[in-house]
C-alpha cells in the first residue's frame, strides 16, 4: 500500500470554521458518502468518527485535528478536521501549514464569526486556496446572501455563489447548480444517498439566469481564450467554466460558495465534487521553500524523483503503537525502514513503520510519495516543526507559527510519589502541543503550565488523569501579564569582585528605548573601538535577555523594547562571560527603572450573541468587567456585541452569562493585544504578586 500519488488525482484538504458551524458533521457525511464509514456518526451523541477522544465525545467539540483518507470520483482526498475553539488554534495552525486547500464552513445563521476570521487569516498566512460551504441552510434565520456579503466585507475575499437554494429554512429541499444549470433535489427519505437532477423550475429561471451570468463572466476573467469566445457569443461549457474558475481559486482570486445542510444530509456530494473540481493537487500549489546547509533558498517540487523533504507537523502518543510523528512529504519518496536526516537537530533517525491514519485507527503503508500525509513510527528525536530530508541534500523548511500562551496555573501532583510521573507526562504533552508551555519557578519551587485559555488547560489536566494516570491539583487560572518601559534611559552595570586569585570584572553601558507593541526584545551592538571584546558581546546580550524574562516591576516578562550596548570596559585577566552576563543584567534593571515601568494585561476580543430582551444585562455586565464595546450589530431577534475586555475580568464569564440570560446567550473570545493596566489596579496586582512570592506560594504564571 502506498500513501500519496504521482498524478494529479490527489487532494490534501482541511475543514475549518468557527465552533459549532458544522465542520465535524460535514466530515462525517463525507466519510459516509465516500464509503469510509458505513453509518453516519453524530457529534451530539458522541458517535462522530473524527471526534475520537473521550473529551471530544463528552463535550461535543473537536479538540485535536484528526486526519483521514477517502476516495471520490477516482481522487484520493486526505482530510483534516480541525477544532473551531480558539483555545485549540495551534491545531488549525499546524494543519494549514501542510494542507493544499481548505473548505471554510460557515453557519447560514451566524455568518462570519470571530474564529472564522482567525482561521481565514491563518489560511492567508500560508497562501492556502479555499472554497466556502454555507451550512445549516435548514435553520430558522438562515440567510446565505447575508453570509456571502460578510465573507466579502469581513474577510476581504471575493465570494462567488455557484448554487442558489430551492426553498428556505425548514423547506430547504435542494440547490440549483449554476455551472451545470440544473436543479439538484435532495432526497427526503433515507440518508441522502439519492440525488434527483431536474431542469430549473420555471419560477426560478430569471433569478438563475442572472446569477449564472455572474458565474460565467467571473470565470472568463481567469481565461483569456474563454473570454474571447464568450464575447463572440459562444456560451462556455460547464467543463470550461470549471477549468477557468479553478485557475482563479488556485491564484486565490475567487472563493466558490456552495450551500447545504450537512446534518440533514443535503449538499455534501456537490461539495465533494467542488473539492475535486476546484481545489489544487500537490503539483499545483506553490512548491515548499526552505534553506539548504549554506543558507541558500531552495524549493521542493512535488515530484517523486526529487530529493526527499518532509515536515513533521504533529506528534501523538498512540496507546497501541507508541510515539507517532505526522509528516507531510513535499518531495521525494519516504519508505518504511529509511534513514532520514533531521535538519533542525543535525541528527539522523530511522523510520520504522509508516501508517495512514483514519482518526484514531491506522493502516500500514510501505511508502509515502510526494504530496502524501502519513504518520511515522520510530522517530524519537523529531519534534513539531522539524524538517526531515536526505542528508546529501539538506533542507530546513519554513517553521510553524506558534502563538504565545495567555493563561497559566500552578500544578502539582496529588502525591509526592507522582512527581516524576507528572514531569514526564507534561513533557510529552508539551512535545505534542507547541502552544502549551511548562516551566519551573525556582523562587516558589512550583511547576507552572501555560496555555491558550481555561479550556485548553482544563483538557490537559483531564488528559493527565485519563492517559497518563497522574492525578494533579491546579491553582486558580492566572493572567500572563507583561511589563514595558515608558520612556528611554541610559544606565551602566559594573560587576567587580576580588576575593583572592582571579577576580571578576564586567562593565557595560546600555540605552533602552520603547519598541513597537509585539516587537519583543531587540538587542543592538553599538560598541566601537573594541572597548568590549566581541566574545563578551553575546554574554551581555544573554544577561539583558535573562533579566527581561525575569522582569523588573513584578517578575513578569519585560517586552517591547530595544536595548543598545554602546560602551563599557574589560579587564584582560579578570573579565569572563559570567561577569558580563551579570553586568548586563544589572544595567538592564537600572535602565528600566530609570525609564519608568508599567504593567500590561492581555485584552480579549469578545463577541456576545444575546436575545434582545437581555441586551441591558449583558452590556451592564461588560461595563463592570472594564469592557469597551466596539460595535453592536442587530440580527433578527438577537444583538451581536463586540467588545475588548481584559482577560483578568473574564474568568467564570460563561456561567455568569448563562445565569443572566437564562442560558439563551452565547459568546466567543480570542486574544487580541496587550494594554496598560490602570494605575490603581496595577498597584493591587503588583502587591498581590509580591505577597505570594514572599510567602513562597506564588500561583501566577509569569
Amino acid at each position: 500500500m502506498t500513501a500519496g500519488s504521482k498524478n494529479s488525482a490527489h487532494r490534501n484538504i482541511g475543514l475549518m470554521a468557527h465552533i459549532d458551524a458544522g465542520k465535524t458533521t460535514t466530515t462525517e457525511r463525507i466519510l459516509f458518502y465516500t464509503g469510509v464509514s458505513h453509518r453516519i456518526g453524530e457529534v451530539h451523541d458522541g458517535s462522530a468518527v473524527m471526534d475520537w477522544m473521550e473529551q471530544e465525545q463528552e463535550r461535543g467539540i473537536t479538540i485535536t485535528s484528526a486526519a483521514t483518507t477517502c476516495f471520490w470520483k477516482e481522487h484520493r482526498i486526505n482530510i483534516i478536521d480541525t477544532p473551531g475553539h480558539v483555545d485549540f488554534t495551534m491545531e488549525v495552525e499546524r494543519s494549514l501549514r501542510v494542507l493544499d486547500g481548505v473548505v471554510a464552513v460557515f453557519c447560514a445563521v451566524g455568518g462570519v464569526q470571530p474564529q472564522s476570521e482567525t482561521v481565514w487569516r491563518q489560511a492567508d498566512r500560508y497562501g492556502v486556496p479555499r472554497i466556502a460551504f454555507i451550512n445549516k441552510m435548514d435553520r430558522i434565520g438562515a440567510d446565505h446572501a447575508r453570509c456571502v456579503d460578510m465573507i466579502r466585507s469581513r474577510l476581504g475575499a471575493r465570494p462567488l455563489l455557484l448554487q442558489l437554494p430551492l426553498g428556505a429554512e425548514d423547506s430547504f429541499a435542494g440547490v440549483v447548480d449554476l455551472v451545470e444549470n440544473k436543479l439538484i433535489r435532495f432526497g427526503v427519505d433515507g440518508q441522502g444517498m439519492e440525488l434527483c437532477v431536474e431542469d430549473v423550475p420555471t419560477e426560478m429561471l430569471a433569478e438563475v439566469e442572472a446569477a449564472r451570468q455572474e458565474v460565467v463572466e467571473t470565470a472568463c476573467e481567469f481565461d483569456d481564450e474563454l473570454m474571447a469566445s464568450y464575447l463572440d457569443g459562444v456560451e462556455p461549457t460547464p467543463a470550461q467554466i470549471k477549468s477557468a474558475l479553478r485557475k482563479g481559486v488556485l491564484e486565490m482570486l475567487v472563493v466558490p460558495v456552495l450551500l447545504g445542510s450537512a446534518f440533514k444530509n443535503k449538499g455534501v456530494q456537490p461539495l465533494l465534487d467542488a473539492v475535486v473540481d476546484y481545489l489544487p493537487s500537490p503539483q499545483e500549489v506553490r512548491p515548499a521553500q526552505g534553506e539548504d546547509a549554506d543558507g541558500a533558498v531552495v524549493t521542493c517540487p512535488a515530484d517523486d524523483d526529487a530529493p526527499f523533504a518532509a515536515l513533521a507537523f504533529k506528534l501523538w502518543s498512540d496507546p497501541y503503537v507508541g510515539h507517532l510523528t505526522f509528516l507531510r512529504v513535499y518531495s521525494g519518496v519516504l519508505r518504511s525502514g529509511d534513514t532520514v536526516y533531521n535538519a533542525n537537530k543535525g541528527k539522523t533517525e530511522r523510520v520504522g513503520r509508516l501508517l495512514r491514519m483514519h482518526a484514531n485507527e491506522r493502516e500500514e503503508v510501505k511508502q509515502v510519495r510526494a504530496g502524501g500525509i502519513a504518520a511515522a513510527v520510530g522517530l524519537k528525536l523529531t519534534t513539531t516543526g522539524d524538517s526531515l530530508c536526505d542528508k546529501n541534500k539538506q533542507i530546513k523548511l519554513e517553521a510553524l507559527h506558534v502563538p504565545e500562551p495567555v493563561v497559566g496555573v500552578a500544578i502539582e501532583p496529588e502525591t509526592k510519589a507522582m512527581g516524576e510521573k507528572l514531569g514526564q507526562a507534561l513533557g510529552r504533552i508539551a512535545a505534542e502541543d507547541p502552544s502549551f508551555r511548562v516551566f519551573h519557578d525556582d523562587e516558589t519551587n512550583q511547576t507552572i503550565i501555560r496555555g491558550m485559555g481555561e479550556l485548553h488547560l482544563e483538557i490537559i489536566v483531564d488528559r493527565l488523569l485519563r492517559e497518563f494516570k497522574v492525578a494533579a491539583t491546579v491553582g486558580a487560572p492566572q493572567v500572563s501579564y507583561r511589563e514595558a518601559i515608558v520612556g528611554a534611559a541610559q544606565a551602566e552595570g559594573r560587576y567587580v569582585k576580588q576575593s583572592g586569585g582571579r577576580g571578576q570584572y564586567g562593565h557595560v553601558k546600555i540605552e533602552v528605548t520603547p519598541g513597537e507593541p509585539g516587537s519583543g526584545v531587540s538587542f543592538v551592538d553599538r560598541v566601537v573601538g573594541g572597548v568590549i571584546p566581541k566574545e563578551y558581546i553575546r554574554s551581555v546580550e544573554n544577561g539583558v535577555r535573562e533579566a527581561c524574562k525575569r522582569g523588573v516591576l513584578a517578575g513578569f516578562p519585560l517586552e517591547d523594547l530595544e536595548i543598545a550596548l554602546y560602551d563599557g570596559s574589560y579587564h584582560e585577566v579578570d573579565s569572563s562571560d559570567r561577569a558580563f552576563v551579570i553586568a548586563g543584567s544589572m544595567a538592564l534593571k537600572d535602565a528600566a527603572r530609570k525609564a519608568g515601568l508599567r504593567l500590561l494585561e492581555p485584552m480579549m476580543a469578545l463577541e456576545v450573541i444575546t436575545p434582545d430582551d437581555y441586551m441591558g444585562e449583558v452590556m451592564g455586565d461588560l461595563s463592570g468587567r472594564r469592557g469597551r464595546v466596539r460595535d453592536v450589530d442587530s440580527r433578527p431577534g438577537v444583538q451581536v456585541i463586540k467588545a475588548d475586555v481584559p482577560l483578568a475580568e473574564m474568568f467564570g464569564y460563561a456561567g455568569d452569562l448563562r445565569s443572566a440570560t437564562q442560558g439563551r446567550a452565547n459568546f466567543s473570545m480570542e486574544f487580541s493585544h496587550y494594554e496598560p493596566v490602570p494605575a490603581g489596579l496595577a498597584e493591587v496586582v503588583i502587591e498581590r504578586v509580591n505577597k505570594l512570592r514572599q510567602s513562597g506560594s506564588r500561583g501566577m504564571a509569569a
